[in-house]
């Protein structure tokens, strides 16, 4: 059975694990209402003017 000579210093480690663990940033799109064209995550409702698949689902105040 194999086993390691010497130790794997913690340095050595967590550079072989540091390309795995990367986070992606999440893509955004155009808000799909002419008025806003805000950038918002696919699939969510709007912040900047509550919409969502044409529809407004919350009311934003604008103060």
């Amino acid at each position: 059975m194999a086993v390691p000579k010497k130790k794997t210093s913690q340095a050595r480690r967590d550079k072989r694990r540091s390309s795995t663990w990367k986070l992606k940033t999440p893509s955004l799109v155009k808000c799909p209402n002419p008025n806003c064209g805000a950038l918002i995550r696919p699939h969510h409702v709007c912040p900047e003017c509550g919409m969502y698949d044409g529809k407004v689902i919350v009311t934003v105040n604008k103060d």
